[in-house]
């Protein structure tokens, strides 16, 4: 349970279920308003079907309606933002995730 330390962090998952199997997106929320997006795990039978996008846009409205910063370490939610540039000003400006140290480029 939460309590009003600002030290205190609260662990979870956005999650979604399709054909008997959990994708999820891991976050954690501190107590200064604040949720860090922590990484995206998709079942392989379940991949190229838009569950992340899902989960990132679940994230990001999870966030927007209880007016909490978001602070992105998984690369594919940074993929997403540049996709939604909507979300954008949810996003805590010194967010960890930095994609020019990434070699990844889609």
């Amino acid at each position: 349970m939460m309590n009003n330390d600002p030290s205190q962090k609260l662990m979870g998952r956005f999650k979604i279920e399709r054909e008997g199997q959990i994708s999820y997106l891991a976050y954690e929320i501190d107590g200064h308003k604040s949720i860090s997006l922590l990484h995206t795990k998709v079942a392989p039978a379940l991949r190229s079907r838009g569950i992340a996008t899902e989960l990132a846009q679940m994230a990001f409205e999870y966030a927007k309606e209880n007016h909490l910063k978001v602070e992105i370490i998984c690369p594919f939610v940074y993929h997403f933002l540049n996709k939604h540039p909507e979300y954008k000003p949810l996003v805590r400006t010194s967010s960890a995730y930095n994609p020019a140290a990434s070699t990844n480029s889609r």
